[in-house]
């Protein structure tokens, strides 16, 4: 049985995909969602070109704000289904530990979340945030793979 659900975003419909089996899922048990997004820092140096660090400044303010209004609308409209939600947003250099990291801390029962559905190279470059949960996960973990044919 489910009592904490840790619903990683990151604001891409492909992220979103997991929202209704999430919703399913906490409706059946009665459980309660986390609505997680990971904010990563940006790097000062792009290209070995040193970058202001008021605008980096600037920056990830505007990306933390942008962030903190997704997560919240989202919860609300989860809230708004009378589902019990909460809004958490992390800054880490890692996404995949964030995540780890949080749902050890706060005895999450299931981490659900989409893939991104890379494959190949593009996964052995990127590495895979999902694949790294997977393995790395005391919980168990649900991956739901979105529909790219619309």
């Amino acid at each position: 049985m489910f009592k904490k659900i840790l619903v990683p975003l990151d604001g891409s419909d492909m992220a979103e995909a997991v929202l209704p089996t999430a919703r399913y899922l906490a409706e059946c048990f009665g459980a309660e969602i986390t609505i997680l997004q990971v904010l990563t820092p940006m790097p000062v140096m792009y290209y070995g070109v040193s970058v202001d660090v008021s605008l980096v400044a600037d920056i990830e303010q505007s990306a933390r704000t942008t962030a903190n209004t997704y997560i919240h609308q989202t919860v609300a409209h989860l809230q708004d289904r009378g589902l019990k939600a909460q809004a958490v947003l992390k800054e880490d250099s890692s996404v995949a530990d964030a995540i780890l990291n949080y749902a050890e801390q706060n005895a999450i029962d299931l981490i659900a979340m989409s893939t991104h559905g890379r494959t190949g190279v593009g996964r052995w470059l990127l590495g895979s945030v999902a694949d790294r949960i997977t393995h790395g996960s005391n919980a168990p973990v649900l991956l739901v793979r979105p529909d790219l044919s619309n």
